[in-house]
């Protein structure tokens, strides 16, 4: 999707750093604002500075913050240095190492740990501490040394990494194939109708919000990959649900995403709107006591419980189980009480 600036001469000193092209449905919209909601942890500051800089190209050409964007426009950003995500520094970082032989590693990630850098997380991601601790690490097709799959920032929980060329093809195929498994713990706003049930929609990005994915079904399913979540419910909390999903694809924010589809956003998943009061009364004590249950847990409430896959060397199955953390336990808790209150 990259556009040939019209100064061929400045080209050769400039790298992409985003490339855009406007949906067809597109209304006029200054590309300062259009930006923000397509460019992580950008600021409408720093966009305007781009602009200035003359790093904002519209279908090849410069164009100042107050372009308005039309449909099929194809935006770029260029800067004179290569993006940051491709310099990887070596950190001193701990790492919560669950198991580890000669082919791989499984760690159990923090909550607020990025996992690999990327636009505005160029240092303590979970790669930086592993090229720190382990040499040698295979690239996986998108040169991210070691990484098999990824979890959201601020999910918390399990992950293998492959520490040979072997494993990483292995276990890789094992995700593309649908064979390891993946229970995640939710907490989402509502009272869950089922016990237990499948979402199946396809995942892509969302036109409008392109820091969101969003469900296409029908005609439109052939903008997103086929994604599927089981879902069981754990414990029923009055306003709020805890509940099991079991991954048979990895889509990007995909059990956030389809929780959201079927009317049970996340709890404090501030990306998709679980931030807000989504369900419960209008009285002050229970917002009250909502917004204390958000100060306990400052992110979404999901956590990558177990994770089970075929040793790529002995053809093993191993499966490993971490406990919920202490946040998300806690805002647990404070639901509990609230709803043996209520009853």
């Amino acid at each position: 999707m990259s556009t040939i600036v019209d100064d061929s001469n400045q080209d050769d000193e400039l790298y992409e750093h985003y490339a855009f092209k406007v949906e067809k449905g597109q209304q006029p919209l200054r590309i300062d604002k259009y930006l923000m909601n397509f460019v992580e942890n950008a600021t409408r500051n720093k966009i305007q500075q781009a602009a200035k800089d003359g790093s904002i190209f519209v279908n090849g050409s410069n164009v100042k913050s107050n372009y308005k964007v039309k449909p099929n426009d194809q935006i770029t950003v260029k800067f004179e240095h290569p993006p940051h995500e491709h310099l990887l520094v070596a950190e001193d970082i701990p790492i919560d190492i669950v198991y580890e032989d000669d082919d791989l590693l499984v760690v159990n990630k923090p909550a607020g740990m990025v996992v690999h850098p990327g636009h505005g997380n160029y240092s303590g991601t979970l790669i930086n501490g592993l090229i720190f601790h382990f040499e040698n690490l295979p690239n996986n097709s998108s040169d991210r040394p070691g990484l098999v799959h990824r979890i959201d920032k601020d999910t918390s929980g399990l992950l293998v990494v492959a520490k040979t060329e072997q494993a990483m093809a292995h276990l890789s195929n094992q995700f593309a194939e649908k064979t390891s498994e993946r229970e995640y713990v939710a907490l989402v706003w509502g009272n869950m109708n089922e016990d237990e049930g499948t979402v199946e929609g396809h995942i892509g990005r969302h036109p409008k919000n392109r820091l969101q994915n969003t469900v296409y079904e029908g005609d439109e399913a052939y903008k997103g990959k086929p994604a599927i979540t089981h879902y069981s419910v754990l414990e029923r909390l009055g306003y709020v649900t805890l509940v099991s999903c079991k991954l048979e694809t990895g889509r990007t924010h995909q059990i956030r995403v389809h929780m959201k589809h079927i009317g049970h956003t996340l709890f404090n998943d501030e990306r998709y709107g679980g931030e807000k009061i989504l369900k419960g009364t209008t009285f002050t004590k229970y917002k009250q006591f909502v917004e204390n249950c958000f100060k306990v847990l400052p992110r979404q409430a999901l956590h990558a419980k177990t994770l089970g896959f075929e040793h790529p060397i002995t053809g093993k199955w191993l499966s490993f189980s971490t406990e919920v953390p202490e946040d998300m336990q806690q805002c647990i808790e404070k639901w509990r009480g609230y709803a043996k209150h209520q009853s």
